[in-house]
């Protein structure tokens, strides 16, 4: 199976999930048709099936569905066999077996309580599920399954249940609102309503100074230039000895005379 289709799958089932409480094992209704076209197209519906939703299934049939094709003939055998192989689920007609269309509307009317995934090749029988909210449509295409999208009226019993939920949720904040405002309000007087703070900036007593790098040179200065305005630059002076006084230095400390 593709990443898209799987994601597809996911997404549809994810929707059905949330807002009508499909839950794991899916329990999937099959009738004759989608076993007359499994066998046509060589397709194991049960193990592609589970591939095809990687999860749990549960694959029921009716007795309405099994009989009808019975009465049909031995043309389609095989396919009664591939039905045979589903658990048959009571669906209330055992004693007056009706037609098996009929017989699986009837098990997902009253917007599908049961909460069923309705598989056939049946294009009246797709119409019908379609306009119950509620319940997935699946059916084979060539040889392959297809989930189909969620109808219009799944959406929109969907989305109105997801607004009333809201409304609730709104009107019981406000109720415990009042009632706190009654039990609490001669205690408390009115809400004291607090200011967000605003962020400060820095203790600057906490604030390290920076300390100078070891072994770093203050830049030169130029010449005429100082660091405090209005000082003036310490000159160093060269102090000059007389020639006798080197000499008597000389003769103290035995250093050989040099000429100038």
């Amino acid at each position: 199976m593709k990443i898209t289709q799987k994601r597809k799958v996911n997404r549809y089932m994810s929707f059905f999930r949330n807002n009508y409480g499909f839950r794991v094992p899916y329990q999937v209704l099959v009738d004759g048709t989608l076993c007359l076209a499994a066998l046509e197209g060589q397709v194991r519906v049960s193990e592609q099936l589970s591939k095809y939703f990687q999860c749990e299934l549960k694959l029921l049939t009716t007795q309405c569905v099994i009989l009808e094709m019975e009465k049909i003939g031995p043309s389609i055998n095989g396919a009664l066999s591939i039905c045979k192989q589903f658990a048959v689920h009571k669906c209330g007609h055992e004693k007056k077996p009706v037609l098996a269309s009929k017989c699986l509307e009837s098990m997902i009317a009253d917007n599908n309580p049961n909460r069923y995934i309705i598989a056939t090749q049946d294009p009246s029988l797709r119409e019908v599920a379609r306009a119950v909210p509620g319940t997935p449509v699946l059916y084979l295409h060539f040889r392959s399954p297809t989930l189909e999208k969620p109808s219009q009226q799944s959406t929109e019993l969907a989305g109105a249940t997801i607004k009333s939920s809201i409304h609730d949720q709104g009107c019981t904040m406000e109720r415990l609102r009042q009632l706190k405002k009654q039990e609490l309000g001669s205690q408390t007087g009115e809400e004291k309503r607090f200011k967000r703070k605003k962020a400060k900036g820095p203790n600057p007593l906490s604030c390290k100074k920076k300390k100078k790098k070891i072994g770093t040179r203050e830049p030169l200065q130029k010449a005429g230039t100082s660091s405090d305005q209005g000082v003036r630059p310490r000159k160093r002076k060269r102090v000059k000895i007389a020639d006798h006084i080197r000499q008597e230095l000389a003769a103290r400390l035995n250093v050989p005379k040099t000429s100038d």
